[in-house]
């Protein structure tokens, strides 16, 4: 995947995101790739916020979570598949924590949201953090009930077992870059043209900032 300029600033040892500031912890060893599967919404947007973080090596647009085996865009948004849309992400746990991401994450959704995310409602648009394990467990527990301290306000998004993830169609990838022109209510217009006016006109930004003021993550204006 391609990789935009980072929020991460591992020489100073803080990363941040629209006003969200947290601590490094530094690591001289080297360590193998981990996976991190959040579902935020439309996958889209969860692909662009954390292509932007250093450490992220790649990020992959799919579902997880349903009953039906390799479901469809059109089956999973239609609804009763189970499925979320969700995003996976490859990272160097050297240069970013997996516990550093949930905080990112829970910061750049609305996790008392249980029908959906912002204009995209229904099953498949719900908040969810995938573990691959249990010091994933822990991690997304700890930094569910901060977070939840820190918003004032009870959060609803599940800490759930990973399942299968199934790669979405390959036009969903990387959507935020594409050039390609596309038919949409704004015109026919190029993709990454088609989804910051998506990304406005859904209101995810403004309901980001309007729910966690400074401590907003991956804000774009």
């Amino acid at each position: 995947m391609k990789r935009v300029h980072g929020v991460l600033k591992p020489a100073l040892g803080i990363v941040a995101a629209g006003g969200f500031v947290l601590a490094l912890a530094a690591s001289s060893a080297t360590a193998a790739s981990q996976t991190a599967i959040f579902a935020g919404g439309c996958f889209w947007c969860v692909e662009s916020d954390f292509d932007s973080v250093d450490g992220v090596q790649s990020t992959v647009s799919g579902y997880i979570g349903g009953s039906v085996k390799n479901p469809t865009y059109k089956q999973v948004t239609r609804g009763g598949t189970g499925h979320y849309e969700a995003v996976s992400i490859e990272f160097d746990p050297d240069v970013v924590s997996y516990r550093m991401l949930v905080d990112l994450f829970f910061r750049s959704v609305d996790p008392t949201d249980a029908g959906g995310q912002f204009c995209d409602r229904g099953e498949s648009y719900r908040t969810a953090i995938f573990v691959m394990d249990e010091a994933q467990r822990q991690a997304a527990l700890a930094s569910l009930e901060e977070a939840q301290t820190d918003l004032g306000r009870q959060i609803v998004t599940p800490v759930l077992d990973s399942t299968e993830f199934y790669r979405a169609e390959d036009y969903h990838q990387d959507y935020y870059l594409g050039q390609n022109h596309v038919i949409t209510r704004f015109g026919i217009i190029k993709q990454a043209d088609a989804y910051k006016r998506y990304r406005k006109s859904c209101g995810r930004d403004a309901k980001i900032q309007e729910l966690w003021g400074t401590d907003s993550a991956f804000i774009q204006h």
